[in-house]
């Protein structure tokens, strides 16, 4: 049953993840990028580069990698 509520809790908090990604941040970085076709691990990767300490070049570049 612990399994069950855990990894029920898990899923739901993906989910809510990829609903509250900040468009505006990533087109701070790499404007008219359509994510919408990125699978949701690319968009976990993306969620966790924006709050990383890396560069806005390596940020804009990693984005843009992605999206093509």
């Amino acid at each position: 049953m612990k399994t069950l509520i855990a990894a029920t809790a898990l899923s739901l908090s993906a989910i809510s993840a990829s609903a509250m990604v900040n468009t505006s941040e990533i087109n701070k970085y790499a404007p008219n990028v359509d994510i919408s076709t990125l699978s949701q691990a690319e968009l976990n990767t993306i969620v966790s580069l924006l709050h990383s300490a890396d560069s806005a070049s390596e940020k804009r570049a990693v984005i843009y990698s992605l999206a093509q």
